[in-house]
């Protein structure tokens, strides 16, 4: 038990550094280098002429960022996925930690790892097959 305690406090902090750096850069980004930056081309496109496995990644972002689910969805399942499941993870363990609620926090599964996979690959393969065989360009 006291392992299993140590692994969810383990990826609570690593959670908390990730959420301050991510919306740092993000801001930094954002506020000051959005325009100083330029657009590079997914060079798995450029060499292959296909999709990568990350494609569709920042569009999901930005749409989920704006409450546009279902567009996010279809961009890359990914990102919703992940923001449920790590947020869902970060919420009940931060409530769990400041006693501000009965019900214990989320604990880690494996299984959501093995979501996040067949997610991306599932993304990769029907995104692929639709560009391929119909010439479906997203």
């Amino acid at each position: 038990m006291e392992k299993e305690k140590n692994l969810e406090t383990e990826l609570f902090h690593i959670g908390l550094i990730f959420l301050v750096l991510g919306s740092s850069i993000g801001a930094l980004y954002y506020f000051v280098l959005r325009d100083m930056l330029p657009q590079m081309p997914c060079l798995f496109d450029r060499l292959f002429g296909i999709y990568c496995p990350g494609c569709g990644g920042t569009r999901a972002l930005k749409a989920l960022l704006h409450g546009r689910l279902l567009q996010s969805l279809w961009y890359h399942p990914l990102i919703p996925y992940t923001a449920a499941v790590a947020g869902g993870f970060m919420v009940t363990q931060g409530l769990d930690r400041l006693g501000l609620t009965d019900q214990k926090g989320w604990k880690y599964h494996s299984w959501y790892l093995y979501g996040a996979l067949i997610l991306v690959a599932g993304n990769f393969l029907v995104k692929n097959v639709l560009r391929l065989v119909w010439g479906i360009i997203m």
